[in-house]
């Protein structure tokens, strides 16, 4: 079983997706998968392996116990759904760890996608998203949100809402493919070569939510407004400037989530012509995404050569089956 997951940008309401936040409020984020994923490899093993666990990550592991695995998602995926062993998980990624995209929850999203069709399980895209956040934030006790889980196993572009009691829902903008492409057509994405622990970024940011309070409602509530934008003509100017605010905002939340360097870079290109951008994530470094008119890109790329430009488009499938041969 071979199974791809989407990664993901968020165009703005990143933090509102905390519990830290959303316990006092609505949470709202609008974010879109992209056609960058996280490969997940399932397959029963042959047992003259002589080994009931192996698995191929940035690491390898070959173990006899469920509790004996290190790595905290796989483990846990797996007593949450049990298969018989041997089994053999091995991952691949288009991007780094640690770069803002969403690609824990991805992998989570994934795997227990690929171990729930092996079993036969008929699960909606709603439950693998819990599930994921399930393990993520309850079980392993990490600092993060959960509007990844929920993109990557819906896909497409979307609006998420958090509530205080734990529900969340979900509503797909409403944009045609022409204007889809036209946004992304008009969108850069540079890698920093930052990888980060997004979770003492977020810690720190928790700490001061109430400090916080009105920034992050006043986030939240651009949420509705950048619906509104790509819903309408789709303005790149008017995006740009609420994505120009939303970063402002989110910046001010935490000394973390940027620094000089970041700064340096994202006035650089404003100045070269963007309309606007943001961090990916939860800051600190990663990706650095702006929207641009396209006869400003080859200038926005030659000012800030020193970092790479990954090419994204949307992607509308979320998390899926790719291969379903699983036997040894």
């Amino acid at each position: 079983m071979v199974v791809s997951a989407p990664l993901r940008i968020s165009f703005c309401g990143g933090g509102t997706d905390l519990k830290s936040y959303y316990a006092h409020g609505r949470g709202a984020v609008v974010n879109c998968s992209i056609n960058k994923y996280i490969y997940v490899t399932v397959k029963t093993m042959n047992p003259t392996f002589g080994s009931n666990y192996r698995l191929n990550y940035s690491k390898t592991e070959i173990v006899r116990q469920i509790d004996e695995i290190k790595n905290n998602i796989i483990r846990e995926c797996l007593k949450m759904v049990s298969l018989p062993n041997p089994i053999y998980i091995s991952t691949i990624a288009d991007i780094p760890a640690n770069s803002g995209l969403g690609s824990s929850s991805s992998f989570t999203v994934g795997l227990l996608k690929a171990l729930h069709a092996i079993r036969g399980d008929d699960v909606s895209r709603s439950q693998l998203a819990e599930e994921a956040c399930f393990i993520e934030i309850e079980k392993l006790k990490r600092k993060m949100g959960k509007q990844d889980a929920y993109i990557s196993a819906f896909g497409g572009l979307n609006t998420f809402f958090f509530f205080s009691d734990g529900k969340v829902e979900r509503n797909q903008v409403r944009i045609c493919s022409n204007k889809l492409k036209y946004l992304f057509d008009h969108t850069l994405l540079f890698w920093t070569g930052i990888s980060r622990d997004s979770s003492s970024i977020i810690s720190d940011q928790e700490k001061k939510t109430i400090l916080n309070l009105p920034v992050l409602d006043e986030m939240a509530k651009q949420v509705d407004v950048m619906r509104e934008l790509l819903e309408g003509d789709c303005n790149l100017r008017s995006i740009g400037n609420l994505l120009k605010e939303n970063w402002s905002m989110k910046r001010s939340l935490s000394n973390s989530i940027s620094n000089l360097e970041i700064d340096n870079w994202y006035q650089t290109g404003l100045e070269s012509g963007a309309y606007g951008g943001k961090i990916c994530g939860a800051g600190g470094g990663g990706f650095l995404m702006f929207l641009a008119p396209a006869n400003k890109h080859d200038l926005i790329r030659k000012n800030l050569s020193r970092l790479k430009e990954v090419k994204i488009n949307y992607e509308t499938h979320g998390t899926d089956e790719l291969l379903r041969r699983y036997s040894s």
